[in-house]
C-alpha cells in the first residue's frame, strides 16, 4: 500500500468500513448489470472512491475486473458506452417495465408512471456517447 497518497486512510477501523461499503457498492453495481433501473457506473464508482481510499489490492481488482473495470475506466476516460451495452440495458429496461405494467401492477396511473421512467431512462441511455469499439473486443 502506497505510505504517501494522500488519499488512502490510516485508520484500520476507517480502513475495514471502507472496503465493506465499498463491496457493496461493488455489489449494487453488479445487480445493476442485470437490473435496468438501477446503475451501474454510479455505484462501481463509489466503490472504486471507498477501495482507492481504503485499500490498493482492492481498487486494483475493481479497476482491472474484466467485467467490472470497464465502465469505470470508459467514464472517467468520457468514451462512453458500447452499443452492445446500450441495446442490451434498453432491451432489458423495456422488457422488466413492460412486464410490470402489463402483469404485475393493475393501477392505471401507476403503469404510465412506470412506463415514463421507462421513456426517461431510455433518452438517458441514448444520450451517453457511444463508445467505438476496435474489431475483435467483444467485451461489454
Amino acid at each position: 500500500m502506497k505510505i504517501n497518497d494522500k488519499r488512502q486512510i490510516t485508520s484500520n477501523l476507517s480502513r475495514w468500513v471502507l472496503i465493506i461499503i465499498g463491496s457493496f457498492f461493488t455489489g449494487l453495481g453488479i445487480l445493476g448489470i442485470f437490473l435496468p433501473l438501477l446503475p451501474t457506473t454510479p455505484f462501481l464508482l463509489l466503490a472504486a472512491a471507498c477501495y482507492i481510499r481504503s485499500s490498493e489490492r482492492f481498487y486494483n481488482w475493481l479497476i482491472n475486473n474484466k467485467w467490472l473495470g470497464n465502465y469505470i475506466k470508459n467514464y472517467l476516460e468520457g468514451k462512453g458506452v458500447s452499443l452492445k451495452v446500450k441495446v442490451l440495458s434498453i432491451s432489458l429496461l423495456w422488457i422488466t417495465i413492460g412486464y410490470s405494467a402489463v402483469f404485475i401492477v393493475n393501477t392505471f396511473p401507476i403503469r404510465v408512471i412506470l412506463i415514463l421512467i421507462a421513456i426517461g431512462v431510455t433518452i438517458h441511455i441514448l444520450s451517453i456517447r457511444t463508445l467505438k469499439q476496435r474489431k475483435g473486443d467483444d467485451n461489454i
